[in-house]
């Protein structure tokens, strides 16, 4: 299974390589967009793309971009709560090992 990132479109950075600069929620990266360069390149400036290991793999609106956004920043804020949740476990769980292996005076 793979992920795609939507990302802007904000700049068309070497025209014959299809290299063009976008943005991810702020982060701004060099992508080819070779797999959507299906109509004039300066159009594509301001598009919305599926960002996959450096490609523009696909276009999308920008309501769906900021849909996919806001359930992986979701997505993003629940591993984290589980993951903290998790790491409290872990150091509990350690803490009674020890008092079960090494008598704490």
């Amino acid at each position: 299974m793979c992920l795609g990132i939507p990302g802007k479109i904000i700049a068309i950075n070497d025209a014959n390589l299809l290299m063009a600069t976008v943005d991810i929620s702020g982060v701004t990266r060099e992508v080819n967009i070779s797999c959507v360069a299906s109509k004039p390149l300066e159009k594509l400036i301001g598009s919305y793309a599926l960002i996959h290991v450096g490609f523009a793999m696909a276009l999308i609106d920008e309501h769906e971009a900021n849909r996919t956004l806001e359930i992986l920043k979701n997505f993003g804020m629940a591993s984290e709560m589980l993951q903290g949740t998790q790491n409290v476990n872990l150091a509990d769980k350690h803490q009674e090992d020890l008092g079960e292996h090494h008598e704490i005076r």
